[in-house]
């Protein structure tokens, strides 16, 4: 099976909960990192983090596992799922 274009999905996650200055970004790029997803992670002004991410639908779900779950001394209460566009982009990174 190829990993071409036809078989990327793209979603964007808005979390919110305890989910700013406890490393909540970097858990998220570590996690897309392993995957091999592309897109980014930022801060928003109303507390909550903003994920938007490029991959297989596999992938993507487990991402979303990982987003859920969060890393240590987060707190996920909760989490908007949205189908995305696919834009491009090369790489999973932080924008600040």
């Amino acid at each position: 099976m190829t990993r071409g274009r036809e078989n990327l999905i793209a979603r964007t996650y808005r979390v919110h909960g305890r989910v700013q200055g406890v490393g909540f970004r970097y858990f998220v790029k570590q996690n897309a990192d392993a995957l091999g997803l592309r897109g980014f992670v930022r801060n928003e002004d109303d507390g909550g983090v903003l994920v938007y991410a490029i991959g297989d639908p596999l992938s993507i779900v487990r991402l979303a596992d990982a987003v859920r779950t969060g890393p240590q001394h987060s707190e996920v209460r909760t989490v908007e799922v949205k189908e995305a566009a696919i834009q491009k982009m090369n790489s999973f990174h932080i924008e600040h």
